[in-house]
């Protein structure tokens, strides 16, 4: 945890360019974003601040989120991104329950990839802990850091 309240967060080493990594992250996220056997479908990303997010998952059973919307609050091509659901576009307030921050850094020969989840209070955070935060968002990083490694072998 950093200094934030209410902070979980998974980070990686990706023994590929921030380059490819960036791309992974923008292009490729119905590969990686959920961990499997769940898959998800990006309806819209429009990355740029104030622009809509919204990703819907579909489990192994028939469940189905519903898209899950918010804004982008800061976009850093291939650096930074930070987004909100307590927005849905057109800045409409919603119930919030988390900011996310996606970052990439140059380390040594690859990047370093970490996916912050900061959350609206104590409560939301040990619910997202109880729907197995860990578990679900360290096998997205693993299946994220695989996809990148693999695109970077074969650029």
């Amino acid at each position: 945890m950093s200094g934030a309240s209410f902070e979980l967060s998974v980070t990686c080493h990706i023994a590929a360019p921030r380059e490819i990594v960036w791309k992974v992250w923008t292009d490729l996220k119905d590969q990686w974003f959920c961990p499997k056997p769940w898959r998800a479908e990006v309806v819209e990303e429009d990355l740029r601040p104030g622009g809509r997010s919204a990703v819907r998952m579909f489990g192994p059973d028939g469940e189905d989120t519903g898209p899950m919307e918010g804004v982008f609050l800061e976009v850093v091509p291939g650096e930074r991104v930070v987004s909100t659901d307590a927005y849905g576009s057109g800045w409409i307030p919603q119930e919030p329950f988390l900011t996310s921050i996606w970052s990439f850094a140059d380390e040594g020969e690859g990047t370093r990839f970490t996916a912050t989840a900061r959350h609206w209070s104590e409560e939301a955070l040990k619910r997202h802990e109880e729907m197995g935060f860990h578990p679900g968002w360290d096998q997205m990083a693993q299946q994220f850091k695989d996809l990148c490694e693999t695109s970077a072998a074969t650029a």
